[in-house]
């Protein structure tokens, strides 16, 4: 099923990373079905940026904010008095968080345990969605597909921020929330694709900056295996699991979002379906051994979202890329931003 109108129709809703491209997506969708949606961010990351191209700022009201500074958090939380939260602020980014692992542990831990913090004094809140990672797990064989109870870890700054994260809001959520009826959850979603993404060292945004130049996409490692799917697909999830709790918060816990196990698919194959898509592209692929360590390959199981919220992926991974690049292509050719976006959902 998909996200119900009757539901969102005037729920508060308190959305962090709200400038951010997920952020950006799920702010268009959470308006076409009424919702009242504050936004906590800092200020869009990359230039171009879904945020402003869309005018996602004129769907709710926005405040400039880090989530590292709980002085300047706490007062905003306690003006929205939220329904429900959806906690998409982080520091997304796997080799960003090499550069800057402090920064990354201070956002994606330090940030979560902020806001947990402050929803703790507000009576209303009824759904808090912690958005994490298909990182989070700690590696295992190439062929293994993670479950929601398998062990948490990551050996890199990003993947372990957000292991940490997990934790923090188990600890919250049994401590603080549970004897509440508040329900606390946690999404761990796939690699997402869609239009309107600029960020630094993503597959399809570095895609669309080298072909659109006439350069050469360089792919470090074209091996390596992930659930791709269009970031529609986890948006929805998140928004059905939130009505589930909403009914019922026994079902809180944590839950993967993404394509069914055997059909996670290799950079390779996303690069020549984009590549298709696009009309044309010069791809040079590496030996699979530059840059810093990453997983090799990273599958998930999703028969929890499957049977407890009755979600299956709607777009298989050509439509999922094939969307993406046609969103790409109508922004060069200056179709609007919002209406492209909203075509989408539409579709979807």
């Amino acid at each position: 099923m998909p996200p119900l109108d009757s539901f969102w129709q005037g729920k508060r809703v308190l959305l962090t990373g709200h400038t951010g491209f997920k952020g950006s997506w799920l702010s268009l969708w959470l308006s076409r079905l009424g919702a009242h949606i504050t936004g906590v961010a800092l200020p869009p990351a990359t230039e171009p940026n879904l945020y402003q191209l869309a005018h996602v700022d004129k769907t709710l009201d926005s405040y400039y904010c880090d989530i590292r500074a709980e002085k300047a958090l706490v007062p905003i939380v306690r003006t929205v008095l939220p329904d429900i939260v959806f906690h998409l602020a982080a520091q997304p980014l796997v080799r960003a968080s090499y550069c800057a692992p402090i920064d990354t542990f201070g956002t994606n831990i330090m940030g979560t345990a902020h806001l947990l913090e402050a929803l703790r004094g507000i009576e209303r809140v009824r759904v808090i969605l912690i958005v994490t990672t298909d990182k989070v797990y700690k590696p295992a064989g190439a062929s293994a597909a993670h479950g929601e109870n398998d062990p948490l870890g990551g050996h890199d700054p990003y993947s372990a921020s957000k292991a940490a994260c997990e934790m923090v809001t188990e600890c919250y959520r049994g401590s603080f929330f549970e004897s509440r009826g508040v329900a606390v959850a946690t999404a761990r979603a796939g690699n997402v694709l869609g239009g309107g993404d600029w960020s630094a060292d993503r597959l399809i945004p570095d895609a669309i900056r080298a072909w659109s130049s006439g350069l050469a996409l360089h792919v470090r490692r074209p091996n390596a295996v992930r659930p791709w799917q269009h970031v529609l697909e986890p948006l929805a999830g998140y928004m059905s699991l939130a009505e589930k709790l909403w009914e019922n918060p026994s079902l809180a816990g944590a839950y993967n979002f993404g394509p069914l196990a055997h059909e996670a698919a290799t950079v390779r194959e996303v690069v020549e379906l984009a590549r298709s898509a696009y009309g044309r592209g010069e791809v040079v692929y590496g030996s699979g051994n530059d840059g810093p360590r990453e997983e090799d390959s990273l599958r998930l199981e999703v028969d929890k979202a499957r049977t407890v919220l009755g979600l299956a992926p709607r777009w298989p991974l050509a439509a999922a890329v094939g969307r993406t690049m046609r969103w790409y292509r109508g922004h060069a050719n200056a179709k609007d931003p919002r209406a492209l976006c909203d075509a989408d959902i539409a579709a979807w």
